[in-house]
């Protein structure tokens, strides 16, 4: 099979998939597998919000619902937190959402959570990268191209890439249904030249009690399998469908930009100690921590 149908398995099948096994995924807990901005706390879900509303402009939030595709079970990024808008829904990873009306469409690493398909350039052309059973062990192995995608003519000999085709896929899903407001997806990801000039590893991996691994075959079910987005490709995929205006930033330069005034209460706030909230700011803003390695893109769509 594919390296794609062989993710979809590993991570959607209804009974052995990771995302469909209970247990927590996420966190510093026991048992938990990775972290993301979300875990630091109600910090970024403020920041979010506010974020929000500066994005808005002039539009009331009150007249908006906040949506949350691919919501871990039991929680959500506003949970327990204020909030301006009409309403909030949580939308669970791998459902398909339901969308009308004014909405707020975000999401927290649901891209990268999608199965991507492998190629490796091989003596003048492209392979793409399979998995079979050989001697009761999984293995990579190289087939051919059926259908050629929107690959680079040439390459330099073994140079990988990890397509992220169903990524760009959901967002056009998505971007597809009846619904106008603001689009939000909080993920990593590279341009498309930057994949297919700067990465001649690929950018998969897996992730099992927070250690980074290349063993993407290792314990299916067991374990959580990524790669970078295409920011790119969503981009396009939102546009061909009536998202006027989008820009990508880095999670630090989007909330330094549109949550300014909450920075700047909360550092002012707690200016006397060091507290946990700063801690949280400094984990989601700074360069070397979450700032860089997130990104953000955005994107509107008027009624």
């Amino acid at each position: 099979m594919t390296f794609a149908r062989f993710m979809e398995l590993a991570l959607y099948h209804p009974t052995a998939g990771y995302y469909r096994r209970p247990g927590t995924r996420v966190g510093y807990g026991a048992g938990t597998d990775f972290f993301t901005a979300s875990t630091s706390g109600p910090v970024f879900c403020e920041l979010l919000a506010a974020a929000i509303v500066h994005l808005l402009e002039e539009c009331d939030p009150r007249g908006f619902d906040f949506v949350e595709i691919g919501a871990e079970p039991g929680g959500g990024v506003l949970a327990g937190v204020a909030h301006p808008f009409r309403s909030v829904r949580l939308v669970p990873l791998g459902r398909p959402p339901a969308l009308a009306g004014p909405c707020i469409v975000f999401s927290n690493e649901l891209f990268d959570a999608q199965p991507f398909r492998r190629f490796v350039f091989r003596r003048g052309g492209w392979l793409e990268i399979g998995v079979a059973l050989r001697q009761d062990a999984l293995a990579e192995i190289e087939l051919p191209v059926i259908a050629p995608p929107a690959l680079p003519a040439t390459a330099p000999e073994g140079y990988l890439i990890d397509a992220p085709f169903a990524a760009a896929a959901l967002a056009g899903t998505i971007a597809a249904l009846p619904w106008t407001g603001l689009f939000i997806a909080c993920d990593y990801g590279k341009s498309w030249r930057e994949l297919t000039e700067a990465c001649p590893s690929g950018t998969a991996r897996a992730y099992h009690r927070h250690t980074q691994s290349n063993e993407l075959l290792a314990r299916p079910g067991e374990q959580d399998l990524t790669c970078h987005i295409c920011w790119d490709w969503l981009a396009e995929a939102l546009a061909s469908r009536g998202f006027a205006t989008s820009a990508v930033e880095s999670q630090e330069a989007f909330f330094i930009r549109h949550a300014a005034d909450y920075i700047a209460a909360t550092t002012a706030a707690d200016a006397a100690h060091f507290s946990r909230r700063k801690l949280s700011l400094l984990q989601l803003l700074h360069p070397s921590h979450l700032g860089q390695k997130f990104q953000v893109l955005h994107a509107r769509r008027s009624g």
